[in-house]
């Protein structure tokens, strides 16, 4: 039997999403990308899962989006590229950050195009020594889509977003690194076992205080002091209210380690 196009498993409260098309370095297909976006979802509805993980079979992370099927562009009723961007990369991306429990990329190999993108959405990044990130659109005479000149500015500044989007030069993972993309870069044969256990650390953690951090982080970027400051206060408020905020203020009296439940 032919293997699914996405692997998933739950263990020990994490989600382990892997795009299983090796032969095509997991270029993403509509469905592909559709069955992450479920899982996602899934996962933030549902308290058995408290991390994700989300990795490539084989030598690629994603290539980007499967264009093979996609052919030449002709002649295209106006709003059509918009209205799949917006009913397909884009939901993706929004996806993981609207997520509400904390997403891991680990990144094992080529990241291009869309798949750049999913990486650079999640909330962590790990990436193989033989990673490659690769803004591949100028190549192909395209405009980055899937939310890149929203997130790369935001997390490298104007100017080297637009280095990287101007001449899609692949940059390493030790590049990458530096410039601030990647969390760490560790030896291929190392990146699943340390996903994992980054991964069972954040399920061990307050998952709503995690999910509500998550909240804030990404909302400051697009808002001003007062905004945040009233956000801030709003959610602490929120989570003061959790099992895991007790858990967490009891267990500094009693001088002993948390266990949260999260919850």
């Amino acid at each position: 039997m032919t293997e699914p196009a996405v692997l998933h498993t739950t263990s020990d409260h994490v989600l382990s999403v892997t795009l299983n098309r090796p032969e095509s370095l997991n270029a993403l297909t509509p469905g592909q990308r559709e069955e992450v976006i479920r899982l996602l979802a899934d996962a933030s509805a549902t308290a058995e899962v408290r991390a994700v993980v989300i990795t490539g079979a084989g030598r690629g992370f994603c290539s980007g989006a499967d264009l093979r099927g996609a052919g030449v562009p002709g002649e295209r009723l106006a709003g059509d590229v918009a209205r799949t961007l917006r009913t397909g990369a884009q939901r993706l991306i929004a996806a993981v950050l609207d997520c509400e429990k904390p997403v891991i990329a680990a990144v094992n190999g080529t990241a291009a195009g869309l798949g750049a993108h999913l990486a650079f959405a999640c909330d962590l990044v790990l990436a193989a020594e033989s990673a490659r990130f690769v803004e591949v659109f100028v190549r192909r005479g395209l405009v980055p889509d899937g939310g890149g000149a929203y997130l790369l500015p935001r997390l490298v500044g104007p100017q080297r977003a637009k280095e990287l989007m101007f001449f899609g030069d692949a940059l390493t993972a030790p590049d990458a690194e530096r410039f601030g993309l990647v969390n760490r870069v560790v030896p291929d044969e190392e990146l699943r076992k340390t996903a994992r256990a980054w991964a069972e650390r954040l399920a061990a953690g307050p998952t709503r205080a995690l999910a509500l951090t998550k909240q804030l982080v990404n909302a400051s970027l697009d808002t001003d002091r007062a905004t945040a400051f009233a956000a801030e206060a709003a959610a602490q408020e929120i989570n003061m209210t959790t099992a895991d905020a007790r858990e967490g203020v009891r267990s500094f009296v009693e001088r002993r380690g948390a266990e949260f439940g999260g919850r």
